[in-house]
């Protein structure tokens, strides 16, 4: 049976990589089901929502800036143009459902969704909720979420803790680790970190490698660096003599079930997809929130992990000294890596993305 489904966010792959696995999750369900994305224009997801293999229409919207800013002056003008483009959209396409994962892109698009009487499902992925989920809050039929005692910014009736859907690829590494040496062209028999600064990048973690590369290389240990776009070119010219040492620079990696698959020890910012998805690799973790985020979000995901004593966590203030000799003393420390390996995996919630289609399908019947 042919059923629509319009599915709109983005803004960073912490948005955009939730909704794509959603999305294939419901086309591997039903083949003959139609999706289409609807995203913000000139942001990321108007190129990996096309990679992935979905249509994806733009609106002219953005967020609102925490400070008085020009941009902000003109958002009042995007949202009513983007809420007039988000009704010309579902009168067209005339969706099923309308889904939800977070980013300013979903407010207009679930707004008009709601109140034209479509069945509505909005997705947060982080443990503090974002400005459009919580505005969107009191129209939509179900909340899906990813962490405990949401009820102080959703409706209490509404909230199925379903966790956070990741990418399927990474749900199987045992058997790939081999494969991701050859691919990173590394030695199997050296201890390797993998850092990934989220899909634009981290200028601090970034900074922090930079400086102390030196000091890896002396050790002996091998790095698969993401860096982001930005941040690409600077950090591919320090790190060009050492490549024969086993230091790799990326900007954006899309096979990430090689790079956890090869990786002893992780570095990462604390977005909400990250967290997810090492909670499922179980690999030792450092975290570095980001501090330029709303409501500080990132700091709390990881202190919710460091509860648990289920990752470290460096502050961005403090990473530029202590990063790198933190991670080189984890990786020494193999009693340490196994109870925060055992720890993290004890979190992971690898049917998130099925459950939150079971959701979904329930809606619609």
């Amino acid at each position: 049976m042919s059923q629509k489904f319009i599915i709109s966010g983005g803004g960073t792959g912490g948005h955009i990589y939730p909704a794509i696995a959603i999305a294939n999750e419901i086309k591997a369900r039903n083949k003959a089901a139609e999706i289409l994305f609807v995203g913000a224009k000139d942001r990321m997801e108007m190129e990996k929502v096309p990679k992935a293999g979905y249509e994806i229409q733009g609106l002219w919207i953005s967020g609102i800036q925490r400070k008085l800013t020009v941009d902000n002056l003109s958002f009042p003008l995007k949202l009513m143009s983007s809420l007039r483009e988000a009704k010309k959209i579902i009168k067209e396409f005339q969706p099923d459902i309308a889904i939800g994962v977070g980013g300013y892109a979903s407010g207009p698009l679930l707004y008009q969704s709601a109140s034209m009487k479509i069945p509505t499902l909005i997705q947060e992925q982080n443990s503090f909720a974002g400005l459009t989920n919580k505005w969107l809050a009191k129209k939509v039929d179900k909340i899906c979420v990813a962490y405990d005692a949401m009820e102080k910014f959703f409706p209490k009736e509404k909230i199925i803790f379903t966790g956070n859907p990741v990418r399927g690829d990474i749900l199987e590494l045992k058997d790939k680790r081999e494969e991701a040496f050859q691919f990173f062209d590394l030695d199997p028999n050296k201890k390797t970190i993998f850092v990934m600064g989220g899909s634009l990048g981290a200028r601090t973690i970034n900074q922090s490698l930079t400086k102390d590369l030196q000091k890896i290389v002396e050790v002996g240990i091998q790095l698969i660096w993401q860096t982001g776009k930005g941040y690409f070119q600077d950090s591919q010219k320090v790190a060009a003599p050492f490549h024969e040492k086993g230091i790799r620079v990326f900007d954006f990696i899309y096979k990430m079930d090689l790079a956890y698959a090869a990786a002893d020890v992780v570095i990462s910012r604390a977005g909400a997809l990250s967290v997810a998805e090492l909670c499922l690799v179980g690999k030792p973790t450092i975290l570095v929130p980001s501090p330029n985020v709303a409501e500080d979000h990132q700091t709390k995901n990881a202190l919710a992990l460091v509860k648990e004593d289920a990752t470290l966590m460096v502050k961005d203030v403090e990473a530029l000294d202590t990063l790198v000799p933190r991670a080189i003393d984890l990786l020494e420390n193999q009693v340490l890596c196994q109870k925060l390996e055992q720890n993290i995996l004890n979190l992971g919630k690898p049917h998130a993305t099925q459950e939150i289609v079971d959701e979904v399908l329930s809606l619609l019947s």
